[in-house]
């Protein structure tokens, strides 16, 4: 028999651009918190399941008005900048880096302050349904163990990574690794040490090695890191051709792209995370492809700081695994549904063009725009994909990360018709229009760890 047995209607996109609704459904979660069966309203062993589970305590039915969706999967986060979050996007990146965001990150050397800010941060990020989070920690070996206890603690599954910077001429001498053998030495370090502390065969909370960005990196370090995640078998995470002024850099110290050069290094592997990547070419697209990598796509941020439109489109078109960032705090929203929104905006900009000047036909790149559910599946499924995890959509053997959203809470955004709503109507507007007070219920691996304290379930 199941341990867990959760009643009501699923929406997902099992594959990109498909909504699939799962109407009053049984799903059955095992003991590793994986979906061991759905069974339909009118399966033969419905009653006898439903009896065990409700004997047992472990039967959780979905009342009117709340849907289950899978669990929102945030590529990119940059966990020591919490506390600024919403602050100074007026600068530009070297500029915000320098002056606002490195003197914030060097403060971690004070594990109490790290634990306050990463405490309040994973809540904060799982009452919004982010079931899933990749993180950049900061150059602090101590600091960033923290957060992968916090996130294990709290029941986030994570890939938390300390960050790798040592070039002298990008990063202040308060805030950078002493050399190159230093940063790989206590990248090593703590890979060692989450893996210690996370246990197990498929841990919840998994290292990723993190060079900030080709730029804040020795060649020494990038050649040092490659062989460590080759030696290791470790995910690996950076930015990538993220503004005009990070590609040029690159560009003119080795005469090729962010792409490029990560592969050189060896870099560039089998789910790589690569946020941003708005600069990148048709050749890095298939290369980022042919490696198996990923790109968190982080259509805020973009907008502040890159520059330029990321070509989401085409990236989707050349089947590069792509998922969403929210890219805390250059992205002055937590919420993975407002990433949703922000990439729907962003591909119709890119589609639509910006300048009013020009003719409709020149203005800006058609077969730009995605979807309503394709922008979802970037939250859920695409991410998972990202990660090469089973997460993200209702299917037998993946892991149980999901939310209720209810739509009876105070003062709730999303209007309900059912008059006049198919679920599908639904689900756009819960797309669209749901917060974080509609988040009522949070799972991960098939344990409760969010839930509001009003919820009637």
């Amino acid at each position: 028999m199941p341990i867990k047995v959760i009643s009501g209607t699923a929406l997902h996109t099992p594959t990109r651009g498909r909504l699939e609704v799962l109407e009053n459904v049984h799903i059955l979660v095992d003991e590793t918190g994986r979906i061991s069966e759905i069974l339909p309203s009118d399966h033969p062993r419905l009653a006898e399941v439903r009896a065990h589970a409700e004997a047992q305590g472990n039967l959780t039915e979905l009342q009117q008005g709340q849907f289950l969706l899978p669990g929102f999967v945030d590529l990119h986060i940059h966990a020591p900048q919490w506390p600024q979050l919403g602050k100074a996007l007026d600068a530009s990146l070297e500029v915000w880096l320098q002056k606002y965001t490195f003197p914030l990150e060097a403060r971690y050397s004070d594990l109490a302050f790290a634990r306050e800010v990463y405490e309040g941060l994973v809540e904060a990020l799982l009452a919004n349904g982010t079931t899933t989070a990749v993180y950049f920690a900061t150059i602090h070996l101590e600091a960033s163990l923290a957060l992968a206890e916090i996130c294990l603690t709290k029941g986030q599954r994570a890939l938390v990574g300390k960050v790798a910077m040592d070039d002298t001429g990008q990063c202040p001498d308060f805030y950078r690794d002493a050399d190159a053998s230093t940063a790989v030495n206590e990248t090593r370090a703590f890979i060692q040490g989450v893996r210690e502390l996370a246990g197990c065969e498929d841990p919840l909370v998994r290292p990723v090695i993190t060079p900030r960005f080709i730029p804040s990196c020795t060649d020494s370090l990038l050649e040092g890191l490659g062989n460590l995640a080759e030696q290791m078998d470790c995910l690996v995470q950076t930015h990538c051709s993220e503004s005009d002024w990070e590609s040029r850099f690159v560009q003119e110290r080795f005469g090729a792209s962010d792409t490029a050069v990560l592969s050189r290094f060896g870099l560039l592997r089998q789910n790589t995370i690569l946020a941003h990547s708005n600069f990148v070419s048709d050749e890095d697209l298939t290369a980022i492809q042919h490696k198996g990598a990923a790109i968190a796509h982080c259509p805020l941020s973009n907008f502040y700081f890159a520059n330029a439109v990321f070509p989401l489109r085409a990236a989707l078109d050349k089947n590069v695994h792509v998922g969403l960032g929210s890219d805390i705090s250059a992205g002055h929203s937590p919420s993975i549904l407002d990433g949703c929104r922000h990439a729907l905006l962003a591909s119709r900009a890119r589609q639509s063009g910006i300048d009013p000047r020009l003719p409709p036909d020149e203005r800006g790149i058609s077969g730009s725009a995605v979807s309503i559910p394709e922008a979802f599946w970037l939250a859920t499924a695409g991410g998972g994909e990202a990660l090469g995890l089973p997460i993200g959509k209702f299917v037998l053997g993946y892991k149980f990360d999901a939310l209720v959203l209810d739509l009876n809470t105070p003062g709730s955004n999303v209007g309900w018709f059912p008059n006049l709503d198919t679920l599908e109507d639904l689900f756009q507007k819960l797309v669209l229009n749901a917060t974080r007070s509609n988040i009522v219920m949070v799972w991960v691996d098939g344990a409760i760890v969010a839930r509001s304290p009003s919820i009637h379930l």
